[in-house]
């Protein structure tokens, strides 16, 4: 075994959720220490970083409980289980925003929290939009707006967005461009 690798001996199961499992695994690191990982199972998901023609980037505002606030953040949704994440960003822009997107760009993934959780999210860039209508998920409270790029970078450079996903997803778009 070598120096980074944690070998797995058991995992049970502790939580079992709608949207996330926790399980308890016992380990053993390269030391032949054995140790207990508590680990978040999430399916994964996907963040949209829509620019339109006009250089304004899509955006929703929508209250998020676990930290008692209105976010601003990018486009983005969970992934169903065995779903491609290509088809749940097209699903998860035309449901927040109502747009649809012709040339799609993957730009990578992030995992969110890897010393506790296995979420991935998968970005993308959308582009050559046409506006349809918002369906979004029952019980999803949002509103969509848009912003010029430099304005939603600046809302990044002074706090106001602090949603680690739409910061990381912004950074790929530019820095792939």
């Amino acid at each position: 075994m070598n120096k980074f690798e944690e070998r797995t001996l058991s995992s049970k199961t502790v939580y079992h959720g709608k949207i996330f499992d926790i399980t308890d695994d016992e380990i053993i690191l390269s030391d032949g220490f054995a140790r207990h990982r508590e680990i978040i199972r999430h399916p994964g998901g996907v963040v949209i970083f829509a620019l339109k023609e006009d250089g304004n980037v899509l955006l929703v505002k929508q209250y998020r409980y676990a930290v008692k606030s209105v976010q601003t953040e990018l486009p983005a949704g969970r992934l169903e289980k065995g779903e491609d994440p290509l088809f749940a960003a097209k699903r998860e822009l035309r449901e927040e925003t109502g747009y649809i997107a012709k040339n799609w760009k993957p730009l990578g993934y992030i995992f969110t929290t890897f010393g506790i959780c296995d979420e991935k999210l998968y970005l993308f860039k959308a582009t050559d939009l046409t506006f349809d209508k918002p369906d979004p998920d029952e019980g999803e409270i949002l509103d969509y707006f848009e912003l010029p790029l430099s304005e939603v970078q600046n809302l990044i450079k002074n706090g106001t967005i602090n949603d680690a996903k739409t910061i990381c997803a912004v950074s790929r778009a530019v820095a792939a461009d």
